[in-house]
């Protein structure tokens, strides 16, 4: 990817050298969206009361390091020299995994964009699905697994959205789960963070006593939406399509197209730094 310079970043450290300025890749944040952005992040340590030195990087220029390797798919230890030191970047990446900052930022964002659209900043239905993507040889046996139908051997990330297609909740898996065993998971983290959830729809792969179980246990009721009967080929089914588009959202973000990650919930990070990406771009444009 080409690099351009800019001016010095206004959110460099004080005790940056002169002259200081964040590289810029397609992937780095614009001014637009990093005022978006930067409210979002977790307040340094040193200036949150738990101690610690002040920061020593560009936060600007760590997120653009990481929006790095999620975009490109590349290696931490290949990040272009111009980034901070891939321990630094990686350990931020991390450390807000842990925290669930990744997280946060996307409801924060979906809910900017809801209310920009007109909607209610709580959403009322969603649509869940899976995704099937192999894994790397650095993924341990442990977390990946065999996907008969997709004939995979990797990781299934299940995803839940709103009607637009925003993410509400993800829980990645070994591919050799069920899709309705893994939706239980799936649903139960879905209505512990959104009380406001009256429907649930979901495609023919989610059968038997799920249904039952969320409208019972959860007070979710679910409509399974069926392929046409008679049916051949490839045919848009209502709701079902919205999933699907958030896919392929996800999957323009390399490091997503393939597992490379020796934990679940760092592969549900770089899940989370896609849509981030994707939304902070939609709010800069408008």
């Amino acid at each position: 990817m080409r690099q351009s310079p800019i001016s010095p970043c206004p959110s460099c450290p004080p005790q940056a050298a002169s002259g200081h300025g964040c590289a810029v890749y397609s992937s780095s944040v614009t001014d637009a969206e990093w005022a978006t952005l930067e409210p979002l992040l977790p307040a340094p340590g040193s200036t949150a009361g738990r101690g610690g030195r002040p920061e020593k990087y560009c936060r600007r220029v760590i997120v653009d390091a990481i929006l790095y390797i999620v975009r490109g798919g590349i290696a931490w230890r290949q990040l272009p020299v111009e980034f901070p030191p891939t321990g630094t970047a990686y350990a931020v990446f991390a450390r807000w995994a842990h925290s669930g900052a990744w997280q946060r930022i996307v409801d924060v964002l979906r809910d900017r964009l809801r209310v920009r659209d007109g909607r209610d900043r709580c959403p009322t239905a969603a649509i869940i699905d899976s995704q099937t993507v192999p894994a790397a040889d650095t993924v341990p046996r442990s977390s990946r697994g065999w996907d008969g139908g997709k004939r995979t051997n990797g990781v299934k990330r299940h995803i839940a959205v709103d009607v637009n297609g925003l993410l509400l909740a993800v829980v990645v898996t070994a591919a050799s789960i069920q899709d309705r065993d893994a939706a239980y998971r799936l649903l139960a983290a879905l209505r512990g963070r959104f009380s406001t959830i009256r429907l649930v729809w979901a495609d023919g792969g989610y059968p038997g006593r799920l249904p039952v179980w969320a409208k019972d246990v959860l007070a979710l009721p679910m409509q399974i939406i069926k392929r046409i009967p008679g049916a051949t080929g490839f045919h848009v089914r209502p709701r079902v399509w919205v999933v699907e588009r958030s896919f392929a959202w996800i999957n323009k973000h390399r490091r997503c197209v393939r597992d490379y990650e020796t934990r679940p919930d760092h592969h549900e990070a770089m899940v989370h730094i896609a849509m981030i990406a994707t939304m902070t771009r939609r709010l800069a444009r408008s």
